[in-house]
């Protein structure tokens, strides 16, 4: 079942990008493989055979994946983005009350989400529980670890 993935303009041109790549450079890969592969003779017991078409059907896989997320994808105008609260493609300065840390977040959408630049998936357990908050709330998270507590000291985007 398809669902809709809201992106940056940079976020869709990654994922085009991505598809891209996969059909024209690792897709001939794959099928060149098969090929040298078959040429070793019986097939039967070829591993090489076995593992370059196990290969082919995750990257098929792959492909389809991407294919769908670019056809379901929607681009988020920045520009009106409300700041009032947390939503997609907010950034957020927050204090970690558990280590007294500042850290600052963007909400992004699954595809665009790295961590070691601050950027969260919205559908992250962190991304979920700060969605709705304003200036000056507290946000608690369950996490894997505990839980987390973040006081929102300030949105923009």
């Amino acid at each position: 079942m398809s669902q809709i993935v809201y992106v940056t303009e940079e976020g869709l041109k990654k994922l085009q990008e991505r598809l891209n790549h996969l059909k024209k450079v690792e897709r001939p890969k794959i099928s060149k493989a098969i090929a040298e592969a078959r040429d070793k003779g019986d097939l039967s017991e070829n591993a090489e055979y076995d593992a370059a078409k196990d290969a082919q059907g995750m990257l098929e896989l792959e492909i389809s994946r991407a294919e769908d997320a670019v056809a379901n994808a929607r681009i988020l105008d920045e520009s009106k983005i409300d700041t009032s609260m947390i939503t997609i493609l907010s950034t957020a300065r927050l204090q970690n009350l558990v280590t007294n840390k500042e850290v600052n977040y963007t909400i992004v959408a699954e595809q665009e989400a790295d961590l070691k630049t601050g950027r969260i998936s919205v559908s992250s357990p962190i991304g979920k529980g700060l969605l709705g908050k304003k200036k000056g709330e507290i946000a608690e998270v369950q996490v894997p670890a505990g839980i987390l507590k973040f006081k929102v000291l300030e949105i923009s985007r």
